[in-house]
């Protein structure tokens, strides 16, 4: 580690965390966001099911660590919901198992800290089309529908509020743009960067209105090593510095 210590994240999941560095991604995106306020961590897993998430769940956040994260964004889903492969093989999980999985996976961080905060990313829609435009003929057919993937989204919706767990309903909030079938992905199940963008969004909106003490949302946050300075840039008036530790003018879009 190196310091001073800020807050910890931790994005949790398959291949949407995974990719989430990738073509303008959403990981990407909150580690600009956050520059000298937290640090972000990716814990992602291409191909991963919750069925797999569980396995590996104490190893990845193991309960005797010198340092537990401030904020852990889970995602798993959209590979559950696949159809079942004849053979029996394939990431598919029944829905009820799914639930009980990421129930699992939340009681778990939740024993780790009473501090810790957990964000759950529900199933977003698909293009169902592009997927079948873009499947490598290596793989078997792949049975992805919009269907399957708003029933484990309402199933994971419904455990988080069991749970009193934080969830973003991206199958919702994908679907509020008019052009989300061809914008949101690159292949029909991965995200864009607008895509991305969306989900950036709905995250920020729920650590910007989540009564949690301390707050996590990025204005909160202290900038760190913020003081002025005078090696600092020199202003027009040639007479004092001007501190640019949070200036944000680069980004495209000025989150709130």
């Amino acid at each position: 580690m190196v310091g001073p210590a800020r807050p910890l994240f931790v994005l949790f999941g398959s291949s949407i965390v995974q990719q989430s560095y990738s073509n303008g991604g959403w990981g990407a995106i909150l580690s600009d966001i956050y520059a000298r306020k937290a640090d972000i961590l990716l814990r992602g897993y291409i191909g991963w099911n919750s069925r797999r998430g569980v396995q590996v769940v104490d190893q990845v956040f193991p309960k005797d660590a010198a340092v537990q994260p401030s904020l852990v964004i889970v995602y798993f889903g959209g590979n559950d919901s696949m159809g079942p492969h004849p053979s029996g093989l394939g990431p598919h999980v029944p829905l009820s198992e799914y639930v009980e999985n990421m129930k699992k996976i939340a009681l778990h961080l939740k024993s780790l800290s009473e501090e810790i905060r957990i964000i759950f990313l529900s199933s977003p829609p698909v293009n169902e089309k592009l997927i079948k435009e873009s499947t490598s003929t290596a793989l078997s057919e792949l049975v992805r529908t919009n269907e399957a993937c708003h029933r484990y989204s309402e199933a994971c919706i419904e455990l988080c509020k069991d749970l009193d767990v934080k969830c973003v309903d991206l199958w919702t909030a994908m679907q509020k743009r008019d052009d989300w079938l061809h914008a949101c992905f690159t292949d029909g199940v991965h995200l864009s960067e607008e895509g991305s963008k969306v989900v950036v969004e709905e995250i920020l909106k729920v650590l910007k209105t989540a009564e949690w003490e301390p707050s996590l949302h990025w204005k909160s946050l202290p900038t760190e090593f913020s003081e002025d300075s005078p090696f600092d840039l020199v202003a027009a008036s040639g007479t004092e510095t001007l501190n640019p530790s949070d200036w944000t003018f680069h980004r495209k879009i000025h989150w709130d």
